[in-house]
């Protein structure tokens, strides 16, 4: 049975300074230091990925553009509305979705929906703070993600480069 690579990463910290709409709500400076170190270890790390699924949200697109950038191959990014303040249930119904020509994936988000979907797959409580990253290895299909059996191969926050 093939074995599938699922990261999920949760957005770079965010800036509170301001009286913003959540979803438009930019990065903090330390925000976008941080990213970039989640790209290099991605890139010297995971062999290539795929596809990329991020949030609408502001922060969680200038994360991924950040990280994208320290890649060398950028993999094909699609925005889903569905990630934005999604359950482990929403983010679980997109993984289940994606097509199995996708070998690799990221899933760029936030909390809680990020930490519960990695207990939820793996059964491993896992502290995600802004730019952690989750690497699991997911048996099967993605449809049947979540019903096969997955292990965390990876977590934690990138150190700095």
């Amino acid at each position: 049975m093939s074995e599938r690579t699922l990261i999920l990463l949760r957005h770079a910290k965010s800036d509170w300074s301001e009286d913003e709409v959540d979803i438009v709500r930019p990065l903090a400076k330390r925000g976008r230091r941080q990213a970039p170190d989640a790209g290099r270890w991605l890139d010297a790390n995971i062999g290539g990925i795929d596809l990329a699924v991020v949030s609408p949200a502001n922060r969680a697109r200038s994360t991924w553009d950040l990280v994208s950038a320290e890649l060398e191959v950028s993999p094909r990014t699609r925005i889903d509305d569905r990630l934005y303040a999604a359950s482990d249930m929403d983010l679980l119904g997109v993984v289940r979705e994606m097509s199995d020509n996708v070998d690799t994936a990221v899933l760029v988000g936030h909390n809680p929906g990020i930490e519960d979907l990695v207990s939820h797959l793996t059964g491993e409580c896992v502290a995600m703070p802004t730019s952690a990253l989750a690497v699991i290895a997911v048996t099967g299909s993605w449809s049947t993600a979540g019903n096969s059996s997955a292990a965390l191969r990876a977590s934690g926050r990138p150190p700095a480069g």
